[in-house]
């Protein structure tokens, strides 16, 4: 699967289990490690661990399961590694505090220009 199918997987299965606030973020230019973050939120520890549940079975489904899965004994915040897209759902308190969306939009190259 190429990275936009597999983020249109992970999109479709977030939407099914009602997550809140789903933000896609593509760091293609910003790191090697994935092609896309995506970032949602559920408003309680079982509601992220059902959605997060919900992103790796549709994953295995299609014939690509997830590298790692972790967060589930919490579920405050979880995070499914699928290689090109690494997804994160997070309570709401959660995600304010880390603000996952605004560090990634950081702009590296003006901050290496003025070192």
């Amino acid at each position: 699967m190429s990275a936009d199918e597999i983020r249109a997987l992970v999109v479709n299965a977030l939407e099914d289990l009602k997550a809140e606030n789903i933000v896609e973020l593509d760091v293609r230019e910003k790191t090697d490690v994935t092609d896309y973050i995506i970032v949602a939120s559920g408003n309680s520890n079982r509601h992220v661990k059902a959605i997060a549940n919900n992103v790796v079975m549709e994953a295995k489904k299609s014939g690509h399961p997830p590298l790692g899965v972790e967060g589930e004994a919490e579920g405050e915040w979880m995070l499914v590694d699928l290689a090109d897209v690494v997804v994160h759902v997070m309570q709401p308190q959660i995600r304010d505090f880390y603000d996952l969306e605004n560090l990634w939009q950081v702009d590296l190259s003006r901050q290496q220009e003025s070192l």
